[in-house]
């Protein structure tokens, strides 16, 4: 994997050039702009801004298959949890494909989320929007300074 956000620019670079615009947001609801944001995590056992959790997340087609997987919580509105979707898988090799489909991806490296210490990737265009009973625990917290440059990319691919 490549240095943390390198490729989350590139990506958002060949996105705009083969879409002739910013990708267009991909939610699980529509979700009006400007997510309350903010990094607090907590060892508190409830999932919290900054931290990695575990929850069911519906596949793009939205046709009711999805998998558990780890999510990034950025932030709240009202009762419910905001996050952008993990994935160990390397999306740097098909980043223009990626792109031209609407995926832009950036690098954050490992962490305890992944018991086996593989490298993982945000999703920066798809704004989850989760009920935090869904959340089935806590994987880890993000340090505040990728949290930070996370919130940035998604921010500017998703225009909040």
């Amino acid at each position: 994997m490549a240095t943390p956000g390198r490729f989350g620019r590139t990506a958002l670079r060949v996105a705009k050039r083969l879409l002739g615009r910013a990708p267009s947001r991909a939610t699980l609801r529509t979700a009006p702009a400007g997510p309350d944001v903010d990094y607090r995590p907590r060892e508190d056992g409830r999932p919290d801004p900054g931290e990695v959790v575990w929850a069911w997340v519906p596949y793009d087609e939205n046709d009711g298959r999805g998998k558990d997987r780890p999510v990034l919580v950025i932030g709240r509105r009202g009762a419910e949890l905001l996050g952008l979707m993990l994935s160990s898988q390397d999306h740097d090799p098909d980043a223009a494909a990626e792109a031209r489909h609407g995926r832009l991806w950036t690098d954050i490296g490992s962490g305890a989320w992944d018991s086996r210490g593989r490298p993982s990737e945000v999703r920066l265009d798809r704004l989850l929007v989760l009920d935090p009973a869904t959340v089935r625990r806590e994987g880890a917290a993000l340090d505040r300074i990728r949290f930070d440059r996370v919130v940035a990319e998604a921010r500017r691919v998703q225009g909040w």
